[in-house]
């Protein structure tokens, strides 16, 4: 049965970093072990910078902000956990190095 995501309650636990607009979102789905609560809250939070535009909501927008990256989070997680494959799951350090391999091939030319 899915897991909730537990939004965040006070403004204190949210994690509005601003050193960036948006990384990259990274795939979640069928790695060992599976993504956590914290790794789907901030690839929601990721998507809703995305398309908000936003890096850290102004007061008056605080609240939909929010909103959007809780009602996000639970979709993706119940997503991931509906979904199923037959293949192995992968490794998160061997993907890990897989992406610097193919960052360094594309920024060396």
């Amino acid at each position: 049965m899915p897991q909730p995501v537990e939004p965040a309650t006070s403004a204190a636990e949210r994690d509005y970093p601003s050193e960036t607009m948006c990384r990259n979102i990274r795939p979640l789905f069928n790695f060992d072990p599976p993504a956590t609560d914290d790794e789907i809250r901030a690839a929601s939070v990721q998507f809703v910078r995305k398309i908000s535009g936003f890096t850290r909501p102004s007061k008056a927008n605080e609240e939909a902000f929010d909103t959007a990256v809780d009602d996000i989070a639970a979709v993706a997680a119940r997503l991931l956990h509906s979904l199923e494959t037959t293949g192995t799951p992968k490794n998160r350090e061997v993907e890990a190095e897989k992406a610097k391999a193919r960052a360094a091939e594309r920024y060396a030319k």
